[in-house]
This record gives structure tokens, C-alpha cells and sequence, in this order.
């Protein structure tokens, strides 16, 4: 330190703060919210503290100073987590008849409040799905709408609510021979499954969508309210979604088919209920075959992933992508597998 000047004392200083709160953030993946709510709020700010703690190893490799290592070392220590956020390889894109293209796609009411304007998003994102053709579609924040056109489809929908009947829908290309729901008690939010046929092989699709943050993409979060009230707001959606996953976890445990988990998780790979949906049996298919920025919700001020399509190990993972699809305030998010 003694070979820095002042400005660079206070650089440093702010470094350390940063690469610190990174450090502990790895150990968010373990802390469950329905103890440590305001400690697990730190997890949707680890985006954030990855892109500035690269920043400080820029800034000090162009001084050309050796306090880059601070934070160069806590990066790679999480590699894993930079890796969740930015997918460095090429996209893994391989080919096969027996490919199956799962989406998942949050379609936020399909701009029933026409947050975009002039504009007939049921028939856009039909048109889009028609042209990319999955075999699978697991939508969250879905409601009917005459404009939605899927030829095809075998469909199974659960909606609640009385002025807006809004839920979860999976569309499948293979027939349907089972379905059901898994009820969160005190919320609209859900989760719901179909077990599907193709070929020789059943399996099973969940479609999750746990407690919703409620921010608005496009506003400051602290504009109308005050920091207090939000990490505290944040904190019990946090307990929520633990209790949810529980609940989603307690019924997967009881499938013996082959398993696809997409869905809206409201929350980041770096969170508790991530890593407990994940677990040691799921495989996440950005992380397997995606790159470049895991972006899937609209958010202004740095990249966000919420929403995931997992497999268990019964799959290949032959392929990610996220398409820039401004329809809504997610983005849609497909990816190939094959049984094994």
C-alpha cells in the first residue's frame, strides 16, 4: 500500500469492501431464508458485485499493480457463479432427430395492461413460436387470449383469480397422459406438471413459478420506497419461495420418470432456493450449453437470470439459447436435450 497514492488508497479501499461482500455472497447458496431473510437478500446483488469486482482487476492491471489479485483471486475462488452469470465457450449447439426443444417463456399477461405499447403481443409470440417450433412450452403469467395461436399443442393450463384468471400453461407436441398442480397456500403463484409421452420414454415437465420480488423492471426499486421497506419486503418473499420449494421438492421425490424443470424462480442461480430445485440431480442447461450473458428478465441495470430449464441425468443437454425478444419483461429461453 505504501507505493499507492491517496486516490488509489481509497480505489483499494472500495475494492476490498467489494471483493468481501463477494466472498460471503458464495455462501448464500447454504443460508435458507426462513432464518437468515436479510442476509439471503444479498444474493440478488451478486450480478452486481462479479461485474464491479472485474472492474477493479481491470483498473489495476492497467496501473499495472499487483492489488488485482484481491479480487482476480475471489473471482476465480467463485468461478462457478462467474460462469452462471457469463458463459465465456462457445454456445453448444449439436444436432440430433431425437432432440427435444424445450422453452420456457414468462409472457407477463400478454401485455394485457399494455405496458407495451401499439403493439398485438399473443400473435407476435405465436408467430415467434412457430418460426423457432418447440416441443415443449412452459409459460408463466399465462391467461387466455384469442390471439394465441398454437397448432399442434397438446395443452394443460391452471388458472386462478376472479377479474384476471391468470396461472401456468405447458404446451407439448407429445401426448399428455397425466397432469396436476402443486398448490402454494396464501399466493396465485404455482406450480403445475404433465407427464408426456415420446417414443418408449415418459416424462415428466414441472413448471415453477415461485413468489414474485414484484419489481418493476423499468423503475428505480428505492424511487417509491424506501430501502428498509424493501429489503424487508424482499427478505419475506425470500421465506416464501424456501417454503415453496420445499413443497415442489417434496412432490418431484415421488416421480420415478424422467425429469424437465423449467420455470420462473424469481430469484438468481446464487440463491438458496436455486440451489436446493437444482440440487445435486439437476443439471442447469445454461450453465451446460449456453453463452455469453444468462439474461433473462428485463432488467435495466445489470443482467439477471430468473428463469431456468433444468434435466436430470437422463438427458444430453445439446443446446441453450436466449432469444432478444421484447414481448415482455422476461425473455424467452430454449433449450435442446435428448434422452440418453
Amino acid at each position: 500500500m505504501a507505493k499507492l497514492n491517496l486516490f488509489d488508497k481509497f480505489v483499494f479501499f472500495l475494492n476490498s469492501i467489494a471483493a468481501t461482500t463477494l466472498l460471503l455472497s458464495y455462501l448464500l447458496l447454504y443460508v435458507e431464508p426462513k432464518r437468515f431473510a436479510f442476509v439471503s437478500v444479498l444474493s440478488l446483488t451478486v450480478p452486481f458485485l462479479i461485474i464491479v469486482n472485474l472492474l477493479f482487476v481491470i483498473y489495476w492491471l492497467l496501473k499495472v499493480k499487483k492489488q488485482l489479485f484481491l479480487s482476480l483471486i475471489v473471482l476465480l475462488i467463485g468461478f462457478n457463479y462467474v460462469t452462471s452469470l457469463y458463459k465465456f465457450s462457445t454456445s453448444k449447439q449439436l444436432e440430433s432427430p431425437e432432440n427435444i426443444a424445450v422453452m420456457n417463456y414468462n409472457v407477463r399477461l400478454f401485455n394485457l395492461f399494455k405496458w407495451i405499447p401499439d403493439i398485438s403481443v399473443a400473435k407476435d409470440i405465436s408467430e415467434f413460436i412457430s418460426d423457432k417450433k418447440p416441443d415443449i412450452i412452459s409459460m408463466q403469467e399465462y391467461r387466455h387470449d384469442d390471439g394465441l395461436l398454437l397448432k399442434g399443442y397438446y395443452k394443460f393450463e391452471m388458472l386462478s383469480g376472479d377479474k384476471i384468471r391468470n396461472g401456468q400453461a405447458i404446451f407439448s407436441k407429445f401426448p399428455i397422459i397425466n397432469k396436476g398442480s402443486i398448490e402454494f397456500p396464501n399466493t396465485f403463484n404455482n406450480a403445475i406438471f404433465v407427464d408426456v409421452v415420446k417414443g418408449r420414454d415418459t416424462i415428466r415437465v414441472y413448471n415453477v413459478h415461485l413468489q414474485s420480488l414484484k419489481i418493476d423492471a423499468s423503475k428505480d426499486p428505492l424511487k417509491n420506497e424506501t430501502s428498509e421497506n424493501l429489503v424487508k419486503r424482499v427478505g419475506n418473499t425470500f421465506r416464501m419461495q424456501q417454503a415453496q420449494a420445499d413443497l415442489f421438492l417434496e412432490h418431484k421425490a415421488k416421480c420415478s420418470y424422467k425429469i424437465i424443470v423449467c420455470g420462473d424462480l424469481n430469484n438468481t442461480a446464487y440463491s438458496y432456493v436455486y440451489n436446493s430445485i437444482k440440487g445435486d440431480d439437476l443439471k442447469d442447461t445454461f450453465v451446460e450449453a449456453g453463452n455469453g450473458f444468462g439474461r433473462s428478465f428485463d432488467f435495466k441495470f445489470f443482467p439477471v437470470r430468473i428463469d431456468f430449464i433444468m434435466v436430470d441425468d437422463h438427458f444430453e443437454i445439446n443446446g441453450f439459447k436466449t432469444f432478444n425478444v421484447k414481448l415482455s419483461d422476461h425473455f424467452p429461453i430454449m433449450s435442446t436435450v435428448k434422452v440418453k
